[in-house]
């Protein structure tokens, strides 16, 4: 390619990038890297690194927080990012991820963000964020999960390895806004992708914090600039301009089915993780004291925010009663008066008693019996409920500590009602038995993307059980716990007759 051509194809690409502000342009270590390549994408990416396009007067910037004022504008940067990632080596990524987990392992950075989502949000509880942020810097895979495969034989050898997408859509919840764009950014960007976040407007000043925070230290590293983007005003307008654009590669959603749906026929690859209703099956050879403990500490933990989290008890009536008694005496409160029962559906349940008022989501035990009068101890952690297996209770997800337990004569019959109300979700399911054959048979029957047996539901999340830590959990598009590898597409590269050495 003589000087000429070079110069026409430069000016073919920089037309198409002729919103990118002047903050896009990349730190100085990976413009030395672009510059020992002598690939177009590399002149393109030094050619924007030197600013040689004027952005226009209404492209603008928070600051290099990586917060843009429009949703074109952050797409655009994070395009521009893409291509100079590109030339960023894989140790390159190492130090950059390494630099998010060490920003947000920082105790007064994960006190603040923890205490900013529940000020913000009314959500959840302060302890229960800390734990859900610590774990999402400490245990989200990075590089270590892009594992490459190799085969060799007479023909040669053959590399199948992961790689970038581009530039992902990522659409987080109110729920778990910093948990997720934590998490996803580090398995996002170890993938060698660009991610541009549009976050639920309820979490804006938090979300905006926490990828300014993740910015700020990777200008510090070197990084190319906007490898993760958001918009400074998160709407629905904003996450319909993500879905169409066609720069984006890749769409992940966090969310109820409404999103997962519409990012599911968008056209694009898509990833969906979307709602749950974890049903926790407790029969006769559990250690019933030990399964009380565990299911009040799961369906309380961040007050029932996370989707794995437990939303009824279907219990063999045998030991019934002594499961009630040790929950209560590990936390629960049950509510017995059928008047306050009735009063606790109208209080929250939404007016077509089709699922929870959204006033009451994440909302504490103790708050929410004190809108009924009912002034509960101290220790207060979870409302109990004895309901009929048809109570609106059982049938929809609330995400709040109101838990209804449903007796049944026998296991079997508890795990076919399990099966029944988790709807098909293939989310999370826990089951406390010594019993393993009936713990195998629920695990095949319920068939969902994790399985807690014997322990807290949140252990299907890494926090106290083994495995690594995601807060998209993807069941609707198959993937399962989210990880760097899902974020990556499959790559063949073949030598044909050759480095066979056997």
């Amino acid at each position: 390619m003589n000087d000429i051509e070079i110069a026409q194809a430069v000016s073919n690409v920089l037309s198409r990038y002729t919103k990118i502000a002047p903050e896009a342009a990349p730190q100085a270590a990976p413009v030395q890297a672009v510059q020992n390549s002598d690939s177009l994408d590399a002149i393109v990416a030094r050619a924007l690194a030197q600013q040689s396009v004027p952005a226009p007067q209404a492209a603008t910037c928070d600051a290099g927080n990586g917060a843009f004022d429009s949703m074109d504008e952050a797409i655009s940067a994070a395009v521009l990012a893409q291509v100079q990632y590109r030339h960023c080596s894989m140790q390159d990524r190492a130090t950059f991820i390494q630099g998010i987990r060490d920003v947000f392992l920082q105790e007064s950075t994960l006190q603040e963000i923890s205490r900013l989502a529940v000020e913000e949000t009314g959500m959840g509880n302060y302890a229960d964020k800390l734990t859900k942020n610590r774990v999402a810097a400490q245990k989200t895979p990075g590089l270590e999960d892009l594992t490459t495969g190799a085969l060799s034989g007479d023909n040669g050898l053959t590399l199948t390895e992961f790689s970038a997408y581009g530039v992902i859509g990522s659409i987080t919840p109110t729920t778990n806004p910093t948990e997720t764009i934590i998490n996803n950014s580090i398995g996002m960007l170890a993938a060698g992708n660009t991610v541009v976040f549009s976050p639920h407007p309820r979490s804006r000043n938090v979300s905006l914090m926490t990828v300014a925070l993740i910015n700020q230290k990777l200008a510090s590293l070197g990084a190319p600039a906007n490898l993760v983007v958001t918009v400074t005003q998160p709407s629905l307008d904003n996450t319909s301009a993500l879905i169409k654009d066609p720069r984006i590669n890749m769409l992940v959603a966090t969310g109820g089915p409404s999103i997962v749906k519409t990012v599911m026929s968008s056209g694009k690859k898509a990833i969906g993780a979307g709602a749950g209703n974890p049903p926790a099956v407790v029969d006769e050879t559990a250690d019933i004291e030990k399964a009380a403990r565990d299911i009040i500490r799961g369906c309380s933990f961040d007050n029932n925010l996370p989707c794995v989290a437990e939303k009824e008890v279907i219990v063999v009536n045998q030991v019934a009663d002594y499961l009630i008694h040790c929950m209560k005496k590990s936390g629960g409160y049950l509510l017995c008066d059928p008047k306050l029962i009735r009063q606790l559906q109208a209080l929250v349940m939404n007016e077509k008693g089709t699922g929870p008022d959204t006033a009451f989501v994440g909302k504490d035990a103790r708050y929410i019996l004190q809108q009924l009068g009912v002034n509960a101890p101290e220790d207060t952690k979870v409302i109990l409920v004895e309901t009929e297996r048809t109570h609106p209770f059982v049938i929809h997800e609330l995400m709040m500590p109101v838990l209804p337990v449903v007796r049944v004569e026998n296991v079997d019959e508890a795990i076919e009602l399990a099966v029944k109300v988790e709807h098909g979700n293939r989310h999370t399911a826990i089951m406390h038995s010594t019993n393993v054959d009936k713990l195998t048979k629920m695990a095949r029957q319920i068939q969902t993307t994790i399985f807690v047996k014997n322990g807290p539901s949140y252990a299907g999340l890494g926090v106290g059980g083994e495995g690594h830590a995601t807060f998209t959990i993807a069941g609707p598009t198959g993937e399962g716990l989210t990880s760097a590898k899902s974020f990556a597409r499959i790559r063949r590269c073949v030598m044909v007759e050759a480095l066979n050495v056997r």
